[in-house]
């Protein structure tokens, strides 16, 4: 047998596994550099999307926080106007009470007693005045007790006064009393007519 040399073809078969290997590898490379490319342009893409939907939430958020502002400003805007109006309310429903009242104590004025000075504090009014007689006094303080816009008269105090050299009587009574208001059904006062 002839004495063959198969070592440059098993060389150069090795240099063309080597060569498709390499080849083979660098495709796989590029193949998977190109997958990590997408794959980070889709991630890059994701969190551009996220960025601009959590902006977008952000902007829609304030928008709602102003409005929120405006609500709650309007709210207390309805409370103060709503309290306003229950004042004036207020007010207007006790305007007839005091002409009332006057009313009143000029009805339960018996004769012989004038009144001096006449005071209000909240619920009560503080009266002075001169009588002829400490029976005018008891009179008076009956009629203000019957009356249905006072109650409980309170005598706080009586003094004699020695009267001027021209009036018929010659003695007269200086009273302080007190009384309190009662604010009754507008039907049983009368007002309602």
């Amino acid at each position: 047998m002839a004495n063959i040399n198969l070592l440059p073809w098993r060389e150069r078969q090795r240099e063309e596994r080597k060569q498709q290997f390499l080849i083979t590898l660098g495709i796989a490379a590029g193949i998977a550099m190109i997958i990590l490319f997408a794959f980070d342009r889709a991630l890059v893409s994701q969190i551009g999307n996220q960025m601009a939907r959590n902006q977008y939430l952000t902007q829609e958020i304030s928008l709602l926080d102003k409005e929120i502002a405006e609500i709650r400003e309007l709210q207390q805007q309805k409370k103060d106007l709503t309290a306003r109006m229950a004042v004036i309310q207020d007010l207007q429903g006790k305007r007839p009470i005091i002409v009332r009242l006057f009313d009143e104590l000029v009805r339960t004025l018996p004769e012989g007693i004038y009144y001096d000075t006449i005071s209000r504090t909240e619920s009560s009014i503080s009266i002075v005045g001169i009588a002829e007689s400490n029976s005018r006094v008891s009179a008076l303080m009956r009629a203000l007790d019957e009356s249905a816009w006072f109650a409980n008269p309170d005598l706080r105090q009586v003094t004699a006064e020695a009267g001027s050299a021209g009036s018929a009587s010659a003695q007269r009574n200086r009273f302080q009393l007190t009384v309190t208001i009662t604010t009754p059904s507008l039907i049983e006062a009368g007002v309602a007519q």
